[in-house]
C-alpha cells in the first residue's frame, strides 16, 4: 500500500497560484533537460522511501485545507550551497484535485496513510461551480 506525504504549501494562496508555480518550474526543468517534472526541496529525507515511491503522492495544504496532490516520482539527496544535506522530492507536474480536508499548521512534512488521504475529485467536478 502506498504511503503519502503531507506538506504545507507556503506562498500559494490558491490552487491557481500552485498551478502557475508548477507551470513555471516545469518549463525551467524541461529547458534544463530534467523533463516535465517539478521538485520541492525539504530539509529531512523520508526514511520510508520505498513506500513513498510505490505510488505515493505529496498532498498540499493550501491555507489550512488539503486541496491537491502531486504524484511522487523520486526522492533525491542534494546538498545545498550551505553544505547542508537536503531531500529533493521530485513530483509529476499533474495536480490532482482532492476532496477538501482541513488541516492545522505543522512544521516540515508528515506521513499520510492511504486510509487517511482525501479522495481525488474528478476533473469535471473540480472545475465546475457547486450546484446549490
Amino acid at each position: 500500500m502506498a504511503l503519502h506525504l503531507l506538506k504545507l504549501c507556503v506562498g500559494a494562496d490558491s490552487v491557481a497560484d500552485m498551478e502557475a508555480w508548477v507551470a513555471r518550474r516545469v518549463e525551467t526543468n524541461v529547458r534544463a533537460g530534467l523533463g516535465p517534472v517539478t521538485q520541492h526541496t525539504t530539509r529531512m529525507f523520508p526514511k520510508r522511501r520505498e513506500e513513498l515511491l510505490s505510488g505515493g503522492s505529496l498532498y498540499w495544504v493550501i491555507r489550512g485545507v488539503v486541496l491537491i496532490r502531486q504524484r511522487i516520482v523520486d526522492l533525491v539527496s542534494a546538498t545545498g550551497a550551505d553544505g547542508i544535506d537536503r531531500c529533493e522530492i521530485v513530483l509529476d507536474r499533474t495536480l490532482h484535485p482532492t476532496q477538501a480536508q482541513p488541516r492545522r499548521a505543522f512544521q516540515g512534512w508528515l506521513y499520510l496513510t492511504a486510509a487517511d488521504a482525501p479522495a481525488d475529485l474528478d476533473r469535471k467536478r473540480a472545475t465546475s461551480p457547486p450546484v446549490l
